[in-house]
């Protein structure tokens, strides 16, 4: 079975860049680091820790934050890849089994989208022709391509990237400021930070941009707030 050439690596990463749903998902992911590794330095400030302290707690937080994203997203699309991969199995011994059932079927989904049943068999039978396992793919189960290995480590790092550049704000702010302001420094980089994530979030995923900075914020506040509080009390 013949299928259309892939795009070459820098196409792909290219299409993968300006893709709006990937670049929302970075936001978040971004968002994450932003949040966890300032809030997580909020707490040691809070507990009056020392500029070393806090150096070491907001390296840490930024590297396994880092791996924690990238391994965790490698594993969902793994795990996706895995079950188109099953998914296109079934459909192709189905095909080769019984090819007119899988015809008919396709025939009844364009049916049950508008066409008459006459249409709807000549598309069918047209479309099976020239890739019957790509058609089924779709048209039963949503999928446009499989993934392919470079898809899923593309995945894996992409969420690593992300991750990193929006725990890089606070871990800089600690790395370059007093430590006896660090705490109302961190808050700040961070609220900046999470409102410039937020708005393109919102922008590329065509949602409210109002409602999108105030979820964010909220969040944001509300965790290093918390925190902070933790490390006063528990210290």
């Amino acid at each position: 079975m013949a299928h259309a050439r892939r795009p070459g690596l820098l196409a792909r990463l290219r299409a993968v860049a300006a893709d709006p749903n990937s670049l929302r998902k970075w936001c978040v992911v971004a968002n994450d680091g932003i949040i966890a590794t300032a809030g997580i330095l909020e707490g040691f400030a809070g507990a009056g820790a020392s500029h070393a302290t806090l150096v070491t707690a907001a390296t840490s937080a930024t590297v396994a934050g880092m791996l924690s994203a990238g391994g965790s997203e490698w594993a969902e699309a793994a795990a996706e890849r895995e079950a188109q991969l099953a998914t296109a199995e079934e459909e192709a011994a189905d095909i080769a089994r019984q090819p007119a059932v899988e015809r008919a079927e396709l025939a009844a989904h364009y049916e049950a989208k508008g066409l008459t049943p006459e249409l709807a068999s000549e598309v069918a039978g047209q479309l099976m022709a020239r890739d019957a396992l790509d058609v089924q793919l779709e048209s039963e189960h949503g999928i446009l391509e499989v993934m392919s290995h470079a898809d899923v480590v593309r995945a894996g790092v992409g969420s690593a990237v992300a991750y990193t550049l929006g725990a890089t704000i606070p871990l800089m702010i600690t790395l370059t400021v007093a430590v006896t302001v660090e705490a109302p420094a961190i808050l700040v980089a961070a609220l900046v930070s999470l409102m410039v994530t937020s708005v393109v979030g919102a922008r590329t995923g065509h949602m409210s941009l109002r409602r999108t900075i105030t979820r964010t914020l909220v969040v944001g506040i509300s965790t290093m707030g918390v925190s902070y509080l933790v490390g006063k009390l528990v210290f």
